[in-house]
C-alpha cells in the first residue's frame, strides 16, 4: 500500500484529503507544522508529501532542499493557495514534483498524487558506466564510491538521459517525461536542472546537442582518461 503524508494546518483540509486517499487504499499520516512532519518523517515510511506552504512554524519552501537530501526517494506536491505562476515555478524550482492551488477538486488531487506514485516506481536495476553509478530504487548516484547528492528531479532527468543513451531528448521531452507537461515548467526549468546536474557529478556526462536538446555521454569516463 502506497503512503502519503498531509502536511496542512488546517484540519477541515486535512479530513477532505484524508476521506478521498483513503478511498483509494492510500496509507495516510497526517502533520500540521513543519515539526511534526519531521517526527512523521523520522517514523514512517511515506511515498509522497502534500505539503502546504504556510504553516504555523515556517515556510515548508524552505524546508524542500533539506526533504529532497534527506528522503530523495518522497514525492512531493505543493498544496497552496499562493497560485500565481511566479509561486508555481518558484516551487517546482525548489524540489517540489507537482502544485496543486487552493481551493482544489479533491479528485484532481489524488489523480495528480497516483501519477507521482506511478512516476516514482522506477526501475531496480543499477545503470552502470564505468565509475559512475545510478540506483533508481533509492534516487543515489556515486561516481568511484563518492555519493553524489541530487535532488529528486535531478536524479529523474539525469535517469531518463542515462537509460536512454543513445536517443537526444528535446526540453519538451523532457518536461513531458519528468514534468508531465506541466503549463508552468518552461526551458529555463530544465536547463537549471542540467547545468545543477553537471556541476554535482563534475564531469561531461550530459552533452548539449544545439538547437536540438540533450543526451546522455555513457562513454564520460573514457573521453576523461583520455
Amino acid at each position: 500500500m502506497a503512503s502519503v503524508l498531509i502536511v496542512e494546518d488546517d484540519e477541515d483540509i486535512r479530513d477532505i484529503l484524508k476521506t478521498y486517499l483513503t478511498i483509494e487504499k492510500i496509507d495516510v499520516f497526517e502533520a500540521d507544522s513543519l515539526n511534526e512532519m519531521r517526527e512523521k518523517l523520522k517514523k514512517f515510511a511515506v511515498d509522497l508529501i502534500l505539503l502546504d506552504i504556510m504553516l504555523a512554524d515556517g515556510d515548508s519552501i524552505d524546508e524542500l532542499p533539506n526533504i529532497r537530501a534527506k528522503y530523495p526517494e518522497i514525492g512531493v506536491i505543493i498544496v497552496s493557495a499562493k497560485g500565481t505562476d511566479r509561486d508555481k515555478i518558484f516551487g517546482i524550482e525548489s524540489g517540489a514534483d507537482d502544485y496543486v492551488t487552493k481551493p482544489f477538486n479533491p479528485r484532481e488531487v489524488v489523480a495528480r498524487v497516483r501519477a507521482l506514485l506511478k512516476r516514482t516506481k522506477k526501475e531496480n536495476d543499477v545503470l552502470k558506466f564505468g565509475s559512475l553509478e545510478i540506483y533508481p530504487n533509492n534516487y543515489s548516484v556515486k561516481y568511484k564510491t563518492e555519493v553524489i547528492e541530487l535532488t529528486g528531479k535531478e536524479f529523474e532527468v539525469l535517469h531518463l538521459l542515462a537509460r536512454n543513451p543513445d536517443r537526444i531528448f528535446s526540453r519538451e521531452e523532457i518536461i513531458d517525461k519528468v514534468w508531465y507537461d506541466d503549463d508552468y515548467i518552461t526551458d529555463r526549468v530544465v536547463d537549471v536542472h542540467i547545468s545543477m546536474i553537471r556541476s554535482k557529478i563534475k564531469k561531461d556526462w550530459i552533452k548539449t546537442v544545439r538547437n536540438v536538446g540533450y543526451r546522455f555521454n555513457k562513454d564520460a569516463d573514457i573521453f576523461e582518461e583520455e
